[in-house]
């Protein structure tokens, strides 16, 4: 398992380098200049000069590139035009509100997920199987930001039982509750989409091991159908859920862009959107190395439980 792991680590080298040459090169062909951007009615051809020589903007691309990876690799990520400060310290502030809102996502998702597949591989084709079916094909096929934006005008708006945005409130609160009700909206936004695919991948995983023979066996001991299905079928159909699991993990994480946009969250996601619109080059490309750089663990450790729930796996 040391070795697996060990490789994996090393394979996210390639991995977060790529994403590192396609974030810096896509930033370069947004139109604008930073400089101007930064400089705003002080924009005159002199200082936007002079500050284009002070960041190394005028220099080839390629130069530009590696000299922001050679101070990534001593962790230096710049510092952000727009909020005058270091990037890593903004989005290290800002990436504990995302993976608690992710985190929080990707429990809900799995929860519910789970036992909705799991009720649909021991109804199948009964009145629970086509209702949740309906379900799942409705939350996959809805958009993120618009039920977002549905959930808020019903439960924010017109029944006042949540807030519409923010952490923690304005005036008061700060504490586990406050913190809490704020965070009921977001997250169950965000794992609607993603309960529907574990739920639909459980359902095939689970009727793929109810047809086994060792299922009918135990059934024809007299165990229990909970044990049955709880103990037999569904740990052995765990292994192939948990990279399904993993994989949406991922997707919580990069859907919090537009989730946190919508619901002022102040995460990564939010702060990614501001950067973007504001031409701050480095504060994107150290959000997204740091976001994909999560990406990869999250997957990491998917592939190590998978392993561990079935040793033979391993290589």
């Amino acid at each position: 398992m040391k070795t697996y792991i060990a490789k994996r680590l090393l394979l996210m080298l390639p991995v977060l380098f790529g994403i590192s040459v396609i974030v810096f090169f896509i930033m370069a062909l947004i139109p604008g200049d930073p400089a101007l951007a930064i400089l705003g009615s002080y924009a005159t051809p002199e200082n936007v000069a002079k500050l284009r020589a002070e960041f190394g903007l005028d220099k080839p691309l390629i130069e530009q590139y590696f000299t922001w990876l050679g101070n990534v690799l001593r962790g230096d990520f710049g510092r952000s035009y727009s909020l005058n400060r270091p990037v890593i310290d903004e989005v290290l502030e800002r990436l504990g509100p995302t993976l608690l809102l992710a985190g929080t996502s990707l429990l809900l998702c799995t929860v519910f997920g789970l036992i909705a597949g799991i009720i649909s591989a021991v109804k199948q084709y009964g009145w629970q199987d086509k209702l949740l079916t309906l379900c799942v094909l409705i939350g996959i096929s809805t958009p993120s930001f618009w039920l977002g934006l549905i959930l808020i005008l019903i439960f924010a708006v017109q029944l006042k039982w949540f807030p519409a945005s923010g952490m923690y409130a304005i005036y008061g609160g700060g504490d586990l509750p406050d913190l809490l009700h704020h965070l009921i909206l977001p997250a169950v936004t965000l794992a609607v989409v993603a309960t529907g695919v574990i739920a639909r991948l459980t359902r095939s995983a689970m009727l793929e091991v109810l047809r086994q023979d060792y299922v009918r066996t135990a059934r024809a001991k007299g165990l229990r159908e909970g044990r049955v299905i709880y103990k037999h079928a569904f740990k052995n159909a765990l292994v192939n859920i948990i990279p399904v699991i993993g994989i949406q993990a991922g997707f919580v994480i990069g859907g919090a862009v537009y989730i946190e946009t919508v619901f002022q969250w102040p995460g990564i996601g939010r702060m990614l959107v501001t950067a973007i619109t504001t031409r701050d080059i480095l504060l994107v490309q150290g959000g997204v190395l740091v976001v994909a750089a999560c990406y990869v663990l999250f997957n990491l450790l998917a592939d190590v439980l998978q392993r561990t729930l079935d040793p033979r796996l391993e290589s």
